[in-house]
């Protein structure tokens, strides 16, 4: 059983969520707790909340107990408004100012967070959304405190995509397939150094079939520790492979503390 949750308020994850209901022709159910929608097949749940997705800290709680894994249906907001499609794992390296815990990883889902960046990227040229950046997010943001894997896919940057069916059917129809075909054989991996949009990441992931969990961006290596590391490597429905630094981004003592613990786990490392 899989989770879809999302936000009643957020028109991005209501429009999605409206699109995978008018597909499978879903009917109301009542498995879900504190909802304000449910809807239920025989391999997926989706629910929609009154909380913001920052605070979905009770999906454990809410969502049945079937189920293995969540997919939250969302917004992306950035400043500089790019059109987007992203992906993204959940948690703090420092404090926790949107959400969660701070210092605090939430589970990662690597092959499912990438299955769902190929399907964006897939379904966006076939439905000629070339003006529109489709990659992963670096781990940012709660909630942090759900025991299960959690992903999230996203509509970026503002209310004009967030509003947009064209949108709402194309990371629907991404979530659709999905969950007909879950299935990937991909290296899981965990990713140091890049922008808050980890591009050479990104494109690892399309060109080596590297599956990503935690990503941990440049601005982020004030907080690298051993314990942080640990959490990368361990909070995880896979065990990580392979390490990706971008060296560009990185200082030496940075550096040496990720080989120590690539070392401790036995984990490729590879720079570029």
């Amino acid at each position: 059983m899989i989770g879809l949750a999302y936000s009643v308020r957020d028109p991005a994850g209501s429009g999605i969520a409206r699109y995978i209901v008018e597909y499978y022709k879903l009917e109301s159910c009542s498995e879900c707790i504190h909802a304000k929608e449910c809807y239920c097949s025989s391999n997926f749940v989706l629910a929609g909340f009154e909380e913001d997705v920052l605070y979905f800290e009770f999906l454990d709680h809410r969502v049945p107990g079937l189920t293995q894994y969540y997919i939250v249906l969302s917004r992306h907001s950035s400043i500089e408004g790019v059109k987007s499609f992203t992906v993204h794992h959940t948690g703090n390296y420092g404090e926790a100012a949107y959400g969660g815990k701070s210092s605090t990883l939430s589970v990662a889902n690597p092959p499912v967070t990438h299955k769902l960046l190929l399907l964006l990227k897939k379904i966006s040229e076939e439905k000629s959304r070339l003006d529109y950046e489709i990659c992963y997010e670096a781990t940012h943001h709660g909630p942090t405190n759900n025991s299960k894997p959690l992903s999230f896919v996203e509509i970026g940057s503002s209310v004009e995509q967030w509003n947009d069916k064209l949108n709402h059917s194309i990371v629907g129809e991404a979530v659709i397939e999905f969950l007909e075909n879950p299935f990937n054989n991909c290296i899981p991996t965990i990713g140091f150094g890049g922008t808050h949009y980890p591009r050479k990441h990104t494109e690892l992931a399309f060109e080596k079939n590297y599956c990503y969990g935690h990503i941990m961006p440049r601005y982020a290596l004030q907080y690298l520790s051993s314990e942080i590391v640990e959490q990368m490597i361990n909070k995880t429905s896979v065990k990580p492979q392979h390490i990706v630094v971008e060296k560009k981004s990185t200082r030496k003592e940075h550096r040496e503390l990720i080989e120590k613990e690539a070392l401790k786990h036995n984990l490729s490392i590879e720079y570029v």
